[in-house]
């Protein structure tokens, strides 16, 4: 199924001692970009995270954000740093003595300065805490995915629309160009009897003539490429995995065909068809910049 770069997941674990909620987002890129943000007991684990978002993504910007809840009180304790207490005790004393100022310290002031009490943390099961971690992660991939999933299916259908709208103008082209050289060859063929009246017109000069223009407004070639690059274009659409690169390649060789007919086009409706076809196109590639 062709997904979109754009999605948002939401996943969410717990074991007994802490909860884990994983949220990730993206929007386009040219390859598969991961930027994660988590807490620092977590930073061990980003290489795992890399490997495991490279089964749900191919590409696409990605933002992962982790957060981490407590749930057992044994993970951290409380410790008081007597010694530092001590020291910021002994120095404002001396200041109040030299300032002549009062001594108003109070323990609920001490015990707001740097250092006097520091959060210990235990020691955690690396392998327990990835356990957890993973299945909140892969819940917000699987989610992601999805989202991703149904705004590809939605561009998909879209993509498909307008390249049946593309097989008819091809069609209107391929069915205009024999009769723009017929009617090059009428009024070629009035102008010069205009001109010398009765005189008979030499056949021969008027079928090179008309050969010659025929082969200066001719998109045979174009038309068959055009058909081509619109069937394979259909095809990658109806695959599964990451088609964006190639959908995309495909949508500049459409460009480059559209743009030799409409410098060929020696007619008013062939011009108008062709600039269909061109504003198709860039349509076309606009979107095709959001699948993956």
């Amino acid at each position: 199924m062709v997904k979109s770069m754009t999605g948002f997941g939401r996943g969410e674990a717990s074991d007994k001692a802490r909860k884990i909620t994983v949220e990730m987002k993206s929007v386009n890129h040219r390859y598969l970009d991961l930027g994660v943000k988590t807490p620092k007991k977590l930073a061990m684990f980003e290489s795992n995270i890399r490997e495991v978002l490279k089964e749900y993504a191919e590409r696409g910007k990605v933002d992962v954000y982790i957060t981490y809840e407590v749930l057992d009180e044994a993970e951290g304790s409380v410790h008081y740093n007597r010694q530092i207490a001590k020291e910021y005790l002994a120095y404002m004393k001396e200041m109040a003595e030299e300032f002549g100022l009062d001594n108003d310290i109070r323990v609920s002031s001490l015990s707001r300065f740097p250092d006097v009490f520091s959060l210990e943390e235990a020691e955690i099961d690396e392998e327990e805490v990835w356990k957890t971690l993973e299945t909140a992660f892969r819940a917000a991939c699987s989610q992601f995915v999805e989202a991703r999933s149904r705004e590809g299916e939605k561009l998909k259908n879209d993509l498909l629309d307008k390249l049946n709208i593309m097989r008819k103008d091809v069609a209107l082209i391929e069915e205009r160009s024999p009769q723009i050289v017929a009617e090059y060859r009428e009024k070629l063929r009035n102008k010069v009897e205009e001109l010398l009246g009765d005189t008979q017109i030499e056949e021969s000069r008027l079928v090179t003539e008309v050969t010659i223009f025929a082969d200066k407004v001719a998109v045979d070639e174009e038309i068959v490429r055009l058909k081509a690059h619109i069937d394979a274009m259909e095809r990658e659409l109806k695959k599964d995995g990451a088609v964006g690169r190639k959908l995309d390649f495909l949508a500049q060789e459409m460009n480059r065909e559209a743009n030799t007919t409409l410098s060929k086009a020696n007619d008013l409706t062939l011009s108008d068809v062709a600039i269909e076809l061109k504003t198709l196109i860039e349509k076309i590639r606009e979107q095709i910049q959001n699948l993956e």
